[in-house]
């Protein structure tokens, strides 16, 4: 138990370190005074980290609807294909080792069509990522690399069929297919058709004889028409929310478990068709790294945030790699070095040029670079620490202005930022760790100066958080912000999950889809609420008569005192807990700071607040959370401004009860709902809606 606590027992907890009282008749009062700036909220704060898990990038953002499409996720089997015979057309197809397509491609898919008519035609089949998903009169980009034995040029018949064999929904002809590699592309146009993934993409032909393919792709229309882009409707998902940055590529898929297997950030850029794609062992499945280093950077201009590069830092997970000595680890520093360049360097420079080649000529704006991802979970003593300095030294030297994100506990260079990773239980959990970065349990000082919350999130809900996760993460929220004084960022983990059955490695995730559609939960409204509805500048609040109710924490790991390294649990704990292959202690990267004790019920309070003020417009934003499962009544007094408009507007946010949730089903159960309010003054009293989070919007004179 925190020992504040055990001095204090009746400190409310999870509302903020100013002096409070105990629930009372009274009604809660909150006294802003708008001309006591305590903090600046940085450009930064709301953010977006992305991971490839849960079919994230492959089968979700990232718009490809072929799975297999270089035939290499299984050597011995081209999973995914599937020989089509229609009537008495006869026929086999094979992966071929001995017709490479080129260097990333080794084994390519040989289809031999031994009898073939135009009644009885004869090819494959690619049954995507939980089927292919068609909408009506919507256009299809269809490329692939192939080449024909002697005495075979096509035709080729390019179909999406649905699943029954019969209802063809778009198709298209390629015919002079040539006895070396070449590429051909076409366009599939649907009709009025009615929205499925009931369907597959075939390739066929009415004529016997062989032909290999390489590479095969297919593209519905893209976010901002990007030719290797994405899902349309994720990303306007994202654009509403307005994030300032992406964390990437996010998450145990940076440094995966083994050398061999991390994000090769080398082997993701340029032509899609060359890049070998990888086995994504941390969440075991396939990587077509079509959604490569160029693309992540493309994803952060079509939204206008910042990329958050995070770098491979010499060490993989399960102890697969661990690179200290200099010599050995230089090659892995050069290459961020080489990574930082090609993001920021212009067309004078090596890598700058090559992301030039690629088709971006411009540099991309870059401020943060993060070593490593929880590297917590490398247990041999000091090797961060030995690995963090040598990376910190050259970045430094060559790039003096950027900011260096620590991902565990650093003493021998001054880290700018240090990544703190946070996964909850509950709703009361959450909201009991709210007040960790008071001053008063996270005084000033206490390591380094900036902490950036990289990944968080209440685990409550399925498959995305439900209303009680929302109010944790509420509550958790406003401890952020109301303490960006230390808080220089935020980012909710993980983003996206597929809801179909097999889609999902890790439950309680932001944003849900399937092969047609998506959704956001109530944490994703709740996120984009806060995100465009504050100022860049805190000021002070105190609280009193704030309602509050016994809870018993329970014990484990995350409660009690913020540990030094930060974090509950991280992704490889988590995925320890989830997945069906238990993971060996090693691979566990947070622990809790001292010995697990048994902790003392607190009063933990049913109300946060906090308030900003845009300081070019006046206008304060008060935000205010009721966990309560009645309506209360707040007494609101503002100080250190002449006058409040007597109208202004209030956005909020609620649910009926703690488990309603969106879904597929109901994608807008819970959003947010903005109203205007009158009767406003420096001096008012305003009821709040039993679990809801509100957030008003005062306009003001000096």
């Amino acid at each position: 138990m925190n020992a504040f606590l055990r001095i204090r027992p009746v400190l409310l907890v999870g509302i903020l370190c100013a002096p409070l009282i105990a629930a009372s008749q009274k009604p809660a009062e909150i006294s802003i005074q708008a001309d006591q700036v305590t903090a600046h909220v940085s450009p930064l704060f709301y953010g977006l980290m992305t991971e490839e898990i849960n079919y994230s990038y492959d089968g979700g953002i990232y718009a490809e609807l072929i799975r297999n499409r270089n035939f290499k996720e299984d050597l011995k089997d081209p999973v995914h294909w599937q020989m089509i015979k229609e009537g008495g057309a006869a026929g086999s197809m094979s992966l071929d080792a001995g017709t490479p397509f080129n260097a990333a491609v080794t084994a390519t898919l040989k289809l031999v069509v031994d009898q073939a008519s135009r009644t009885e035609r004869a090819g494959i089949a690619n049954d995507g990522f939980w089927g292919i998903p068609v909408k009506a009169n919507t256009t299809y980009k269809a490329t692939f690399y192939a080449k024909a034995a002697p005495g075979f040029a096509g035709p080729l018949t390019l179909e999406i069929l649905g699943n029954d064999g019969s209802s063809v929904r778009a198709k298209a002809e390629v015919s002079g297919i040539s006895q070396e590699w070449k590429k051909y592309s076409a366009t599939l146009t649907t009709g009025n058709v009615p929205v499925s993934a009931e369907n597959k993409f075939v390739i066929l032909t009415d004529h016997p004889g062989t032909v290999w393919f390489g590479f095969v792709s297919l593209l519905p229309p893209t976010y901002k028409d990007r030719a290797n882009g994405n899902r349309q409707d994720i990303m306007q998902l994202l654009a509403d929310m307005k994030p300032a940055f992406l964390r990437l590529p996010g998450g145990n898929y940076l440094e995966g478990r083994t050398l061999e297997t991390r994000f090769d950030w080398k082997k993701t850029i340029g032509d899609v068709s060359e890049r070998p794609g990888h086995w994504n062992d941390s969440w075991q499945y396939w990587s077509s790294d079509g959604m490569g280093l160029l693309e992540f950077l493309d994803w952060c201009e079509d939204l206008d945030m910042e990329p958050l590069l995070a770098v491979y830092a010499g060490f993989s997970l399960r102890g697969g790699a661990r690179i200290t000595l200099h010599h050995e680890l230089q090659p892995y520093i050069q290459d961020a070095l080489d990574e930082i360049e090609y993001v920021t360097g212009d067309v004078n420079t090596t890598w700058g040029a090559r992301r030039a080649k690629d088709g971006h000529p411009a540099p991309f704006k870059l401020h943060y670079v993060e070593i490593g991802n929880e590297d917590g979970g490398d247990r041999e003593p000091g090797s961060y620490e030995t690995r963090f300095a040598q990376f910190f030294d050259a970045i430094k030297a060559k790039y003096p202005n950027l900011k260096l994100i620590a991902t565990d506990p650093v003493t021998t260079r001054a880290a700018d930022v240090i990544d703190e990773h946070y996964y909850r239980r509950s709703e009361e959990e959450m909201a009991f760790h709210a007040s960790d970065y008071d001053p008063i349990r996270r005084p000033v000082g206490r390591g380094t100066s900036e902490v950036f919350v990289g990944e968080w999130a209440t685990r409550v809900g399925e498959a995305t958080p439900n209303w009680s996760a929302a109010l944790g993460d509420a509550a958790w929220m406003i401890g952020m912000e109301r303490n960006a004084h230390l808080v220089t960022g935020e980012s909710y983990a993980p983003l996206f999950t597929r809801v179909d059955p097999g889609g999902m490695q890790w439950q309680v995730d932001l944003i849900g889809y399937n092969s047609t559609t998506s959704y956001g939960s109530p944490s994703y409204y709740l996120q984009s609420m806060f995100a465009t509805h504050h100022g860049d500048e805190v000021v002070s609040l105190t609280a009193k008569n704030v309602p509050a109710r016994e809870w018993q924490p329970p014990s484990g790991p995350g409660i009690g005192p913020v540990p030094a390294g930060g974090g509950s649990y991280s992704q490889a704990a988590r995925r320890g807990a989830q997945s069906t292959t238990p993971l060996p202690p090693s691979d566990y990267t947070r622990r809790p700071a001292t010995p697990l004790q048994p902790a003392a019920p607190v009063q933990l309070s049913l109300m946060s607040f906090d308030s900003t003020r845009d300081s070019k417009t006046g206008t304060i934003y008060i935000k205010v959370v009721n966990r309560a499962d009645t309506a209360q009544d707040v007494h609101i007094i503002v100080s250190g401004v002449s006058t409040v408009a007597s109208t202004g507007r209030i956005v909020t946010l609620s649910g009926s009860g703690p488990t309603d949730t969106n879904s597929m089903a109901d994608p807008k159960k819970i959003i947010p709902i903005v109203a205007d309010l009158s009767g406003l003054s420096t001096d008012f009293t305003h009821s709040f809606a039993p679990f809801s989070v509100n957030v008003l919007e005062l306009k003001t004179a000096k």
